[in-house]
């Protein structure tokens, strides 16, 4: 059978077109099912029975199964879902003053192999379908009955290496007879698939972009993604380019803080020297230490001369609020733990 919420808002509306419905139902649908979160066609009491039961007999409309639910002591929640076919996956839920934002995986493991990262400890086993990324933020906006206000496709799996299926689940959290979150309240993070990076800047929806950055030469990126073997810093920041200068958006690096690997004053400086050309702005991120990793998070002054070395740079840069360090908040740690038990 097929999933409902694999169908954006155009997808649907060509299926009605296809049985002869009107585009009208496309929104009678997405209204039941985004507004009034309903799980069952036959509760969908302004479409004609007839239909109705044609919709129960061809699609689903699927869950996520609960298995762990972690609260941070400042608010934070991390979930464990399984799937359908058993797979589980991560899922966490981020209080802002600005509000609710959901952090969604995109894969069910991850092929990137980042040195630091908790999440290539299982390596990838599929990609997400769309209908898996909506109902993350669906669930989630269920279980704790709150309106999500920002999505962040930064958790296990490299976006751009499940292409299609995001920018499907992107079109239906942004429609307005869906979930309705903002574009510029989306974002999407990549380690630098380049050739997506093009393919992105194409994208009509204004959706933030994020790279995954974490040192500033190759050698070093070498040593702790992969992915700069493939596409080196040059070939990233050239698409870079062509992307600000195409959709005029401000990109986001992030720079995760190791200590005493990618956190020394030359490197803030070689930092800021391959930034001074292009409209970005810097986030440092405290690392979440894994114990099956050597990598230990930056001290506080080096992280406070990172950031002044920076700023003296003229580099905009904030430095990441931390949150839910006294749960298992690196991504793909929770999973991990979860099925060594």
């Amino acid at each position: 059978m097929l999933h409902i919420y694999n169908y954006d808002y155009d997808k649907l509306t060509n299926y009605f077109l296809s049985i002869g419905q009107t585009k009208f139902r496309t929104r009678q649908v997405f209204e039941w099912l985004y507004k009034m979160k309903v799980k069952d066609f036959s509760l969908m009491t302004n479409i004609k029975k007839e239909l109705r039961e044609k919709l129960n007999n061809e699609f689903l409309i699927d869950n996520l199964e609960l298995v762990l639910r972690q609260v941070s002591s400042d608010g934070t929640i991390k979930y464990l879902f399984k799937l359908n076919d058993g797979n589980l996956i991560e899922t966490v839920l981020m209080n802002h003053d600005y509000g609710y934002s959901v952090c969604v995986t995109s894969e069910i493991g991850c092929n990137m192999g980042c040195a630091f990262c908790a999440s290539g400890l299982k390596k990838k086993k599929r990609n997400l379908e769309a209908f898996e990324m909506t109902l993350q933020v669906l669930t989630v906006s269920i279980l704790e009955n709150i309106r999500v206000s920002h999505v962040v496709v930064m958790g296990i799996g490299e976006p751009f290496d499940n292409y299609e299926n995001v920018l499907t689940f992107l079109n239906t959290i942004n429609s307005s007879y869906g979930l309705e979150i903002g574009q510029r309240h989306l974002t999407v993070s990549t380690c630098g698939i380049v050739p997506k990076i093009y393919e992105f800047a194409n994208f009509p929806l204004q959706v933030n972009l994020a790279i995954s950055l974490h040192a500033p030469n190759n050698e070093l990126r070498e040593e702790i993604m992969p992915i700069n073997k493939v596409y080196k810093i040059e070939e990233l920041f050239k698409a870079l380019k062509y992307y600000y200068d195409k959709t005029n958006r401000r990109i986001t690096i992030e720079y995760i803080l190791l200590s005493k690997v990618n956190d020394s004053k030359k490197h803030a400086l070689e930092l800021a020297n391959l930034l001074k050309d292009l409209n970005a702005y810097v986030n440092l991120i405290p690392y979440n230490e894994v114990k099956e990793k050597p990598y230990k998070r930056s001290l506080k002054e080096d992280t406070l001369v990172f950031f002044d070395t920076l700023k003296k740079a003229n580099i905009n840069v904030t430095l990441r609020r931390e949150q839910g360090i006294d749960i298992d908040a690196a991504c793909g740690q929770l999973r991990s733990k979860h099925e060594q038990n």
